[in-house]
């Protein structure tokens, strides 16, 4: 079995629902970022192209995305849905045909854009069809009634399960736009960004959040004490891609990698508290590589909700300043499809500028789904 190296990757400025990029459908999102990535690698001996999409337009739209981008119509795609691990499931699919010889060089990633998601409705020959129906946006993740709410609901229920302090939510939701904030002004993640349709910046970093501005925040849920429009993510648009290939393929090309990809788990967990799997999918994940927390320089999560953050920061208490160095999904915004992509590039680029020889990063899906990726840099 071969190795699964990184050569680099590529994401687009993130943008808030209805702004920037109101009028920029997901594929042509993720076309964007294609293009600029194949400014900077030969993405034309790619033997596929894996893409993260959660609230599209169905059907197989990373191959409507590969086709925009200009991209040969030989390289085939494929389409995974698994909400907002969809994209580090992307990649840990690549990485498997890699590693079993069924591919040399796979283009991994995400997009999505809730400007332009469409609306969806049930057909009259649903059971859940009344006259009284209406669109929805929100797929159903759990059986039961339907709710559009749902992820917000679960976020409120682990915070009261897990007895989270109002003030430990408000302190990782101001460091998430402080860390984002210098990240910005310091120009660290240049070189993993790139300018598409003529946006320039992330949207979501406020550099004026502060713990006044928290309090006079209502709650987002009608019944709810404690999620409000802080510490829970913004809706977003935003596109992110990964080139992984094999040892073999390094050697016929003569390519540097930048990392290695040692390990890669998906777990499932309560899915009425689905918040939850993001820090079991990372102990899981130690635990099948037999590798200690000690061992891990840098570790990213996915920051839908701060409740995250404050999890992971009462299992590994010690990490906390190695945590998301960049800020997280709070600041920047979480783009669903593209998210794990996104925060596996910082990963990557908080690596290098610690030394650090490994890394870890993960996502908490909808449905009580938690993937996690290991990597090793390359030095």
């Amino acid at each position: 079995m071969d190795n699964v190296y990184v050569l680099g990757g590529l994401r687009s400025y993130i943008g808030i629902k209805n702004s920037a990029y109101r009028h920029v459908p997901a594929e042509q999102l993720g076309a964007a970022v294609l293009r600029e990535l194949a400014g900077k690698y030969p993405l034309d001996k790619a033997d596929m192209i894996i893409g993260g999409n959660s609230v599209g337009c169905g059907g197989n739209i990373t191959r409507l995305a590969a086709l925009d981008a200009g991209l040969p119509s030989s390289i085939p795609s494929l389409t995974i849905d698994q909400q907002c691990a969809s994209s580090l499931a992307a990649i840990t699919a690549a990485a498997a045909m890699i590693e079993s010889g069924l591919a040399g060089l796979v283009i991994a990633g995400g997009f999505d854009s809730t400007s332009t998601q469409p609306l969806r409705m049930h057909h009259p020959n649903h059971p859940d069809f009344t006259e009284d129906s209406r669109p929805y946006t929100t797929a159903r993740f759990i059986p039961g009634p339907q709710y559009e709410d749902v992820m917000l609901q679960g976020a409120e229920r682990t915070i009261c399960h897990h007895h989270i302090l109002k003030e430990e939510l408000d302190s990782w939701t101001l460091v998430s736009h402080q860390r984002a904030l210098r990240a910005r002004e310091d120009g660290v993640l240049k070189d993993v960004v790139c300018p598409v349709c003529g946006v320039e910046m992330d949207e979501g970093i406020r550099p004026r959040m502060n713990r006044k501005l928290i309090d006079r925040l209502p709650p987002v849920l009608k019944d709810g004490r404690y999620l409000n429009a802080a510490n829970a993510c913004s809706m977003n648009d935003g596109a992110a891609f990964i080139l992984l290939c094999s040892g073999q393929y390094l050697k016929d090309h003569g390519l540097p990698p930048r990392c290695r990809l040692s390990g890669a788990l998906s777990t499932g967990a309560d899915p009425l508290m689905s918040p939850v799997s993001a820090v079991a999918s990372i102990q899981q994940l130690l635990e099948r590589t037999h590798t200690s927390m000690d061992e891990i320089g840098c570790v990213e999560c996915n920051e839908a909700f701060a409740v995250i953050d404050v999890l992971f920061q009462r299992a590994y208490p010690d990490k906390c300043s190695r945590y998301n160095m960049f800020g997280g999904a709070l600041a920047y915004g979480h783009p669903y499809g593209a998210s794990g992509a996104i925060i596996f590039l910082h990963l990557m680029k908080a690596m290098e500028l610690t030394h650090s020889r490994k890394g870890i990063c993960s996502v908490a899906a909808a449905g009580g789904i938690g993937t996690a990726v290991l990597l090793e840099r390359c030095h």
